[in-house]
């Protein structure tokens, strides 16, 4: 009879998100000082209650965590995200000091369970730098289907120069584009995620933008959110029907981050794309990968992932 396990899995409470986003920063900054990479997170650790904050904004209860039975503290935690088309897999954490081993392994069993029952896709982007992280995913089943280059852009104050195209205009989304943003989702990866894109619309945080690119007869051809956030400064979700598109989207919204130093994942596959963000000054800085547990999807076009809400 196996023994049994030290510590209890349930749903965060709302009282424990600043527990939970101490959790996040502590342990994330303290796995890339490890490995001689530095800090991520260079705030303070209420700024990674951003990740609370948004995920119950959009799914509330959708965090699980583990509680040592000896000391009550919080010693791991998950957030998911349930969608139309698929679970997202968002940030995992456990603390480093903890000796509670398999804490990890647990979240992920109990997440995967909620998606069979669903009859969902589970789907998350992880690192490829943490063999840690890969091979628990993996030895559960999860398959790799694409490589994204994390890169980062020191913007400067003045901006970007934008490449325009001629005949495709760009501007600030509005709810009447929902429609046409799930449609082109849909199509692109069969993905759907309405209740995202009307979050980052309406904007109630006052932290999001969203740009969409169309032509002169208003077909979408592609849409792209960030965050400016001290907790998070990134560029994603995104979609596009092709690179220079996809490139006119990611320069609009950099000239949204000015001053700032914003992250964003480039698909590997297409080298015109990273090719232009190198000469727009961008560098890499990890390499993440795109898996499901579950049928993946067939991508046809540009997919633009996050980490805010974590887009797989």
């Amino acid at each position: 009879m196996p023994l049994p396990q030290p510590f209890a899995i349930r749903p965060m409470l709302p009282h424990e998100a600043a527990e939970v986003a101490q959790l996040i920063f502590q342990s994330t900054n303290h796995w890339y000082e490890s490995k001689g990479f530095g800090t991520i997170f260079s705030g303070q650790p209420d700024d990674c209650l951003i990740f609370a904050d948004v995920y119950e904004d959009l799914d509330p209860g959708c965090c699980l965590i583990a509680v040592d039975n000896d000391t009550n503290a919080i010693i791991a935690s998950c957030f998911y995200h349930p969608r139309a088309s698929h679970i997202s897999l968002g940030i995992m954490n456990a603390d480093p000091h903890s000796n509670r081993k398999g804490v990890a392994k647990a979240l992920l069993s109990e997440i995967i369970e909620i998606a069979k029952h669903q009859e969902l896709t589970l789907r998350l982007v992880s690192s490829a730098f943490n063999l840690d992280s890969f091979s628990l995913y993996t030895r559960q089943g999860f398959a790799p289907y694409s490589v994204y280059q994390d890169m980062i852009l020191d913007v400067p104050e003045s901006g970007v120069p934008i490449d325009s195209i001629p005949g495709i205009a760009t501007r600030p989304a509005t709810l009447d584009d929902i429609d046409a943003i799930d449609q082109q989702e849909r199509a692109a990866w069969n993905t759907s995620r309405k209740k995202d894109w009307t979050y980052f619309i309406e904007n109630k945080r006052r932290i999001w933008s969203v740009t969409i690119a169309e032509t002169p007869k208003g077909v979408l051809l592609g849409a792209l959110a960030s965050i400016n956030h001290p907790g998070s400064n990134l560029l994603g979700p995104g979609i596009a029907t092709d690179s220079n598109i996809a490139k006119l989207l990611i320069q609009t919204e950099l000239n949204n981050h000015c001053g700032r130093k914003p992250l964003f994942l480039i698909p590997s596959n297409q080298p015109e794309l990273v090719s232009a963000m190198y000469q727009l000054g961008a560098r890499n800085c990890e390499l993440h990968v795109a898996q499901s547990l579950g049928p993946p999807p067939e991508i046809k076009g540009i997919v633009l992932p996050t980490f805010m809400p974590e887009t797989g």
